[in-house]
């Protein structure tokens, strides 16, 4: 059905309109959402694949990163528009690696006072607990930030940067994916090539098993966190630049992370990016598109009903294999 709907939806605009400028740009909108719900999802599938938990504090890590990055970047920095394009591209690079450092260093430690204590209890503890520090962590936001908006959408163009037959690229939308395809690109290098990430993903296998050949599974553990950490400080920076945030919204986008992640096969780094481009795609054209679809207002049912769907129909998600606790 996913495969086929940009070809009905291609055709139609064919046929009404004459070219597929439409599908054309919502295609460019579903790549750059999903290229950030990509980052979120990472950082679920990272640590439910070393501890089978699903990190109910992942999104609002990710709200409060993005609300610390419109400090640095908009107050401390003090960045404007009109500071030109490699000011403003300074600053967000700077911002980048300041709040990615701080969120691994604050998700490590999260996982260092709240998860560890919990390492050999019954699996719904550190389930109830992360739930609990979701709270705390949406409430340190509350309390720091108020209940206003913030945003950075104004710092970056919205100029196209090309444009190929009527389909325009916005420098804003470009710049999502200059920052997260080479994270994506070092991701996969760290855990497929490194003496760190060959003990991840040891770790992932078989804990116990991977202990006894001498791999410092606390550390390894630690180590998951700073990368989903760091992930959600990338993708709240980006989200800053692209919308507008506050400190719930990591509540939703946290729910919309985890079924990208659940979509692809929670737990399968590939799966979790192709199911944040998927959920990004969908978003686009139930929003961006006319013709048979229901509107913006249902975006979140749609999302949380696929969630259902799949965990009824195919609980392992598309590159997910399934396990005999998951059969």
């Amino acid at each position: 059905l996913l495969l086929v709907m940009p070809v009905v939806f291609g055709l139609h605009d064919l046929a009404t309109d004459g070219n597929l400028t439409r599908i054309g740009n919502n295609l460019v909108a579903g790549v750059s959402n999903g290229a950030i719900w990509a980052l979120i999802a990472l950082g679920y599938t990272l640590v439910y694949g070393i501890l089978q938990l699903i990190n109910c504090a992942h999104g609002d890590v990710f709200a409060l990163s993005g609300l610390v990055a419109s400090t640095v970047l908009l107050n401390v920095l003090d960045v404007q528009r009109a500071d030109g394009i490699l000011v403003v591209g300074g600053g967000v690079l700077l911002t980048l690696v300041v709040c990615m450092a701080f969120f691994a260093i604050t998700n490590a430690t999260i996982e260092r006072i709240a998860y560890k204590p919990l390492r050999h209890s019954p699996r719904l503890a550190p389930l109830i607990t992360a739930v609990g520090v979701s709270f705390i962590v949406q409430n340190v936001a509350l309390a720091i930030y108020g209940v206003d908006f913030e945003s950075g959408s104004d710092l970056l163009s919205k100029d196209p940067a090309f444009t190929i037959a009527g389909i325009s690229y916005d420098w804003n939308k470009l710049i999502v994916l200059f920052i997260v395809v080479p994270l994506l690109v070092v991701l996969t290098w760290f855990v497929a090539a490194t003496r760190q990430g060959k003990a991840m993903r040891a770790t992932a296998q078989d804990r116990e098993a991977a202990a006894m050949m001498g791999i410092d599974v606390n550390r390894t553990i630690s180590v998951t966190f700073m990368l989903a950490g760091s992930l959600a400080a990338a993708g709240g920076l980006l989200f800053l630049l692209e919308f507008n945030m506050r400190y719930d919204t990591g509540f939703e986008l946290g729910l919309i992370a985890f079924t990208a992640a659940v979509v692809g096969g929670i737990g399968n780094l590939t799966g979790a990016v192709l199911g944040a481009l998927l959920i990004g795609f969908i978003q686009a054209f139930n929003e961006g598109l006319t013709w048979m679809t229901p509107g913006s207002d249902w975006t979140r049912s749609i999302v949380f009903g696929i969630l259902i769907a799949v965990l009824v129909f195919r609980p392992e998600g598309l590159l997910g294999e399934r396990t005999p606790e998951g059969a």
